[in-house]
């Protein structure tokens, strides 16, 4: 499940069931019963955070954290806290730690992001605190900003209610909730309050200006006029006071800790955004200039790309044009950016260079897929995520990354030297590649794969006396099936058997499962 990417695929106005519910709020001290792995347990990897030689990622299965580089992860899943959900949402702050959950539902024929909650710690990940997802009591309510009274549409329900993004300064939590909008807490988040951000007719709003709007992401049929900049899909602490939002129109940005705002647009500056879809912010520390992830909304004349300024928001500049970008990374100097065509780096926003094919020869692990979500950096060495798992690589600004890629992996343990398995399983063809995990002798071998449907008729021969060579350290191998025939044609739903044959006196059997 991608929660991240399911709100990018169209432009069209959410719809908010209105329905006066009493307002549900849990606030437990919890211990996680966490899990030790020598892989996190999940291969969709949708954020990463790093805080000193600590990584934390969010995954469709749970929290993963690892504080030795990725030899070992304590996964969060599965236990009172975090159940089975996925982590829609991470942010750390010394040994306060945020994450936002989330799952799918199926409503009516659609399947639908809907918001489990919030948990937190404040030492490091030792217990946890669970929180409901914010909602509210009445229909319509009235907020008081400075001398106006603005009414705000009251979001009632879980569904589309999503924290995609969390802030954190040192006395608040910020959150970036989609149809739940922009919120903040300082209390733990015992209470919730509305961040009132500037409607799309105005750039900008202050308590002591005379003003008239709705906050409201939608109509939702109760006579509330609608505004795309209240539909909230990140945002960046970049200080105490400095607060950023992004929107679906346009980044707003606050100095006085979150009470008045400007906001910028594709429309209102002359150097200005690439688009006002804006998914992603954040801040380089190391000059202070800010960047965020812009996708073109409504405007034909708009962009994709990156848009980062060097003068807090007065001018901006434009880079990676025509890229669906995900997220950005830093190391220093070093921008990292994840989008759906691969992984990007560069020094000068200028200048781009992307690896192409990601492969580990060594142990014949190759990242399939072109999407990446997420980058962070430890020392010198930066950890990508996406849909094909976790890489890292080296990096500095003398030798570019992917020279020697590791791959973290979610996947079983190979019992013995003469088992074998298939990962995952079942899968789905049309969305990922099955991988064939098997051991190899020391030296060169010889090895022959074919698959068999059910009826043990040949599909495919997906390598025929193939030359595989092991290291003094590594003899486990991965070939990769991408589900179809040896005409190319996807194989129908069902069960498949593999067959390995390892220098010609050893053979091996699997079963995979085929699920569209």
């Amino acid at each position: 499940m991608k929660l991240k990417v399911i709100i990018f695929l169209s432009f069209v106005s959410i719809q908010i069931k209105a329905q006066l519910i009493p307002n549900s709020f849990e606030y437990k001290n919890l211990n996680s019963t966490f899990q030790i792995s020598n892989s996190p347990l999940s291969n969709s990897i949708t954020d990463i955070v790093t805080q000193g030689d600590t990584i934390w990622l969010a995954t469709s299965k749970g929290l993963s954290r690892s504080t030795d580089k990725g030899i070992s992860w304590k996964n969060f899943y599965g236990d009172s806290v975090f159940q089975t959900e996925s982590i829609s949402a991470i942010a750390i702050l010394g040994k306060t730690i945020w994450v936002a959950t989330a799952h799918s539902e199926k409503i009516n024929s659609d399947y639908l992001p809907v918001g489990s909650g919030l948990k937190f710690s404040i030492d490091g990940g030792a217990s946890w605190n669970k929180i409901s997802q914010p909602i509210d009591t009445l229909n319509v309510d009235t907020l008081k900003y400075g001398n106006n009274k603005i009414r705000a549409l009251g979001i009632t329900t879980l569904i589309n209610n999503i924290t995609y993004d969390i802030a954190i300064s040192n006395s608040t939590v910020w959150i970036a909730s989609f149809a739940g909008m922009a919120r903040k807490s300082s209390d733990n988040g015992k209470t919730w309050q509305r961040v009132i951000l500037p409607p799309d007719n105005l750039n900008s709003i202050s308590p002591s200006n005379i003003l008239n709007f709705d906050l409201s992401p939608t109509k939702g049929g109760l006579g509330l006029s609608e505004n795309l900049n209240h539909r909230v899909f990140s945002v960046h602490a970049q200080s105490e006071n400095i607060i950023w939002f992004g929107t679906a129109g346009g980044i707003n940005k606050s100095v006085d800790g979150g009470i008045s705002w400007t906001k910028y647009t594709f429309n209102n500056q002359v150097q200005s955004i690439s688009g006002n879809f804006v998914v992603a912010i954040n801040s380089n520390k190391k000059n202070k200039s800010v960047w965020a992830v812009t996708i073109n909304a409504l405007d034909p004349l708009e962009d994709r790309g990156i848009s980062f300024t060097n003068d807090s928001g007065k001018t901006w500049q434009k880079t990676l044009l025509g890229n669906f970008a995900h997220n950005i990374g830093f190391m220093d100097s070093i921008i990292y950016v994840p989008t759906d065509n691969g992984i990007y780096r560069s020094l000068d926003a200028i200048n781009w260079y992307s690896p192409g094919f990601i492969q580990n020869p060594e142990s014949n692990q190759k990242y399939t897929s072109t999407k990446f979500y997420s980058a962070a950096t430890v020392n010198n060495e930066v950890f990508i995520g996406g849909n094909d798992g976790l890489i890292s690589t080296s990096d500095s600004k003398t030798n570019p990354f992917g020279l020697n890629w590791k791959f973290f992996r979610a996947s079983p343990i190979l019992k013995t030297e003469q088992s074998t398995f298939s990962y995952p399983n079942p899968f789905s063809p049309n969305y990922e590649v099955v991988r064939l995990r098997y051991s190899i002798n020391s030296g060169n071998n010889s090895v022959t794969i074919r698959i068999f449907d059910f009826g043990m008729n040949l599909v495919t021969t997906l390598i025929q006396n193939a030359t595989r060579v092991s290291s003094s350290s590594n003899f486990l191998r991965d070939e990769i099936w991408n589900g179809k025939t040896e005409t190319g044609n996807l194989v129908a739903n069902g069960i498949y058997f593999y067959q390995i044959i390892i220098n010609n006196n050893q053979t091996l059997w699997g079963k995979i499962l085929v699920i569209q």
